[in-house]
């Protein structure tokens, strides 16, 4: 069954972007499921359909026709987890390298959600559909490190909410080629996708959403620098495209970096370290650490020589 959703243009919102405004009025949905949505034709604007460059209007009705979640086959799986911390309301997990977060093409089973449900049993959040219960956040499938995962709608709308006005605490630890001539700085520069591959993601001036990352030197090795990377967004690769951007590619990152790396490495050498939020039933503020993984501290090692 079809579910109506109907929205009025206030001041604060007259003049955005159709999929911009609905991200804001539909929190928890993502701008690839709302650009769907529109491209579908299930997005009105005063009962005519429009299309993504659409604008609205102060004080018109927008009409969202969101179709009911497809029932899919995703089965539990008892998959070991690494769990940092769980309580009635979100589990963080200690997410492995090659662990995709959530099934999709090519990736129908063995993923974190495929664990989530066996551990979880019905006990996750529906906001983000059948494909993603109780995922807030992403990170890639060869970065490592704590994701939070929501088992309630209520605390999938509060870690949303946060998300959105980038007051979640997220500190990555990455290994990268080159050495920086200062200590830290600051990345701010749009990300979109590539316009010459549609696979990848870039700085994109023209149509990119925009990206903050924050970065400091941990050690320095000569030819690569062990970094912290602090998010103020949460793009997709975000780390990995700014890195590059400024000539820093992370070590072992194939695709935005050298195609051939000089250590035997899966992936790029990026670890979710702290992820720290807002508890969303306590009102206390929380924060969580993964420790680095084997193949990271065993480069680090080397490294150090």
């Amino acid at each position: 069954m079809t579910e109506h959703l109907e929205f009025i243009v206030d001041e604060n919102h007259t003049g955005e972007r159709i999929d911009k405004y609905l991200s804001a009025v539909m929190p928890g949905q993502s701008r690839s499921y709302i650009q769907k949505l529109i491209k579908d034709a299930s997005v009105f604007a005063d009962l005519k359909p429009v299309k993504s460059s659409y604008k609205v209007i102060l004080g018109e009705h927008i009409q969202v026709a969101v179709p009911e979640p497809v029932s899919l086959d995703i089965r539990p799986e008892n998959i070991p987890l690494d769990i940092i911390y769980e309580d009635q309301d979100v589990i963080l997990i200690n997410k492995p390298k090659d662990m995709v977060v959530h099934p999709s093409a090519g990736h129908e089973s063995h993923t974190l959600v495929n664990a989530l449900l066996y551990h979880c049993k019905d006990q996750l959040s529906t906001i983000n559909g059948v494909l993603r219960p109780g995922i807030v956040h992403r990170i890639d499938k060869d970065t490592t490190g704590v994701i939070v995962i929501c088992k309630n709608d209520m605390a999938h709308q509060s870690l949303a909410d946060q998300l959105k006005v980038h007051s979640i605490t997220r500190k990555y630890e990455a290994i990268v080629y080159g050495n920086f001539s200062q200590d830290g700085g600051t990345v701010e520069a749009p990300i979109g996708r590539s316009p010459h591959d549609r696979k990848k993601m870039a700085v994109n001036y023209k149509n990119g959403r925009s990206a903050v990352t924050h970065y400091r030197v941990l050690e320095r090795f000569g030819k690569y620098t062990y970094i912290e990377c602090t998010l103020e967004t949460g793009r997709t690769h975000q780390i990995r495209v700014h890195m590059s951007n400024i000539g820093h590619p992370l070590l072992g990152d194939e695709v935005y970096g050298p195609s051939k790396c000089p250590f035997s490495l899966q992936g790029q050498t990026l670890h979710a370290r702290i992820l720290g939020f807002v508890h969303p039933r306590t009102g206390e503020y929380m924060e969580f650490e993964a420790p680095l993984p084997e193949y990271f501290n065993k480069l680090l090692k080397k490294l150090r020589g």
